[in-house]
């Protein structure tokens, strides 16, 4: 019996197989389904993740076999929350041996002051209209990456001050680019290497949850990085 389906249902079998192998291992989409990247990654988007892109795990676990690369400042991640072993997705701000600060939503990196210009037209149609009026967005520039953000009008000093620290070795502080609605380094703390599991740089595809999960056709394949 066991051998007839084997004959039978052998390819569908072998490619199920390999392809949770590759998804794994190699490369995935991931939901997302929360708006602390916003407005680079909106809720209902499904982001394109290189899980090589750092080293070589084997699959099904987070074992890492081969290291060759790190995270770098402004990179977009995906890992295990430290907190509650939740995936999330972030920002990479500090690298180890950077050290960070910030006050009042504006940061420093080693003593340097980010650069913060206004945007009005950052792809504001593919937000709320009540994001488009309750936010700021800023394109955030530090001397080695850039990102545009949006904050609240009204800073909460308790949660958007803090430091400088420092960032230890073999771990990264992450923010989300939504910074007044993003649970991320400022609450889960730094991040190990070993807890990251890919580099996000694309939106394979995207719904959206306020008009009937009907597929935002303009956000296909739209790349990750700052466009102006």
């Amino acid at each position: 019996m066991l051998r007839r389906l084997w004959i039978e249902w052998r390819g569908l079998i072998i490619f199920l197989v390999v392809m949770v192998l590759f998804r794994s291992a190699i490369a995935d989409w991931n939901q997302v389904p929360t708006g602390s990247m916003k407005p680079t990654i909106l809720e209902g988007d499904r982001v394109i993740v290189n899980k090589m892109a750092f080293g070589l795990r084997v699959p099904l676990t987070s074992i890492q076999l081969i290291r060759w690369g790190d995270p770098a400042a402004g990179d977009i991640i995906t890992f295990i929350s430290p907190e509650d072993d939740q995936l999330l997705i972030k920002r990479v701000i500090g690298v180890p041996g950077d050290w960070v600060a910030m006050v009042n939503n504006q940061l420093s990196i080693n003593g340097e002051s980010a650069d913060y210009q206004a945007l009005k037209d950052f792809d504001l149609n593919e937000l709320s209209t009540i994001d488009r009026y309750r936010h700021r967005f800023f394109l955030e520039t530090t001397p080695v990456s850039e990102r545009a953000i949006m904050l609240e009008p009204s800073p909460v000093p308790q949660v958007n001050s803090f430091g400088p620290i420092e960032v230890p070795s073999d771990q990264y502080l992450v923010l989300g680019d939504n910074r007044d609605n993003s649970k991320d380094s400022r609450f889960i703390g730094f991040v190990s290497a070993n807890r990251i599991t890919g580099r996000a740089h694309t939106v394979a595809f995207s719904v959206d949850y306020e008009d009937y999960y009907l597929p935002r056709s303009n956000r296909f394949l739209k790349s990750l990085e700052v466009n102006r």
